[in-house]
């Protein structure tokens, strides 16, 4: 049998833990989806963000003292793992009992879900996905957050904002900067652009909650979403 590439999802915060609750239906449906496919003989890393979890505690502890860039990230990481823990326990036997905090050490074990959460200051989980990718041969990562697509500015802010359907990592290199700020709401992290490029990691973006699209890049077929290479 040819052995399976392992599969590396960065999950937002925002699908796992959105602002308006838990959505239960939705994590019954997604544990079912990745359980279904490990009993298939499928491996993943799940990668898990702070969302907006993690800006609430950010944006009040700058609110209330003067914090440094590295502590608003240690509070962001701190949020990351808590979240992680949450999809750990979601996930039973079938997930290492760890969370993977070091993307660049590789893990020995015959457990096919490995969760992981965030790993140090000047970055975001990401970039840790995409580390991550690199550690245990991975060419692709998938990005599941709250939008379907890359756009060509804020959709929230800009109404002239479009999908971009492809793109290159310069293209969005172009459109997220090329700076990493704690808390930043951006499409990809900076910096992680910048490792995916030199890996020349293919980046496949969906949204996390359309498990429809979501199962289409798992099955290697065209989807609705953006794809950086």
């Amino acid at each position: 049998m040819v052995k399976k590439e392992i599969k590396v999802i960065s999950i937002g915060g925002s699908i796992i833990i959105p602002k308006t609750g838990f959505d239960i239906d939705f994590l019954k449906k997604f544990k079912a989806m990745i359980t279904a496919r490990v009993k298939a003989g499928e491996k993943f890393i799940l990668v898990v963000g702070g969302g907006s979890t993690c800006r609430a505690y950010q944006q009040a502890a700058k609110e209330v003292s003067n914090i440094s860039n590295m502590d608003l990230d240690w509070l962001g990481i701190h949020a990351t793992h808590f979240n992680a823990e949450f999809v750990k326990l979601l996930f039973g036997d079938l997930a290492y009992p760890k969370i993977v905090s070091d993307p660049t050490k590789k893990i020995k074990t015959n457990k096919p879900v490995l969760i992981a959460g965030g790993w140090k200051p000047g970055c975001s989980t990401d970039r840790d996905a995409v580390l991550l990718a690199k550690t245990y041969g991975a060419k692709e990562v998938i990005n599941a957050s709250n939008i379907s697509f890359v756009y060509t500015a804020d959709p929230k802010s800009n109404p002239n904002a479009k999908p971009i359907v492809k793109m290159t990592w310069p293209e969005l290199q172009k459109i997220v900067g090329d700076k990493w700020n704690p808390g930043a709401n951006l499409p990809f992290d900076p910096l992680a652009a910048k490792e995916a490029g030199r890996l020349k990691l293919k980046v496949s973006f969906v949204k996390g909650t359309d498990l429809r699209e979501f199962e289409k890049i798992l099955n290697k077929k065209e989807f609705q979403g953006t794809v950086i290479e």
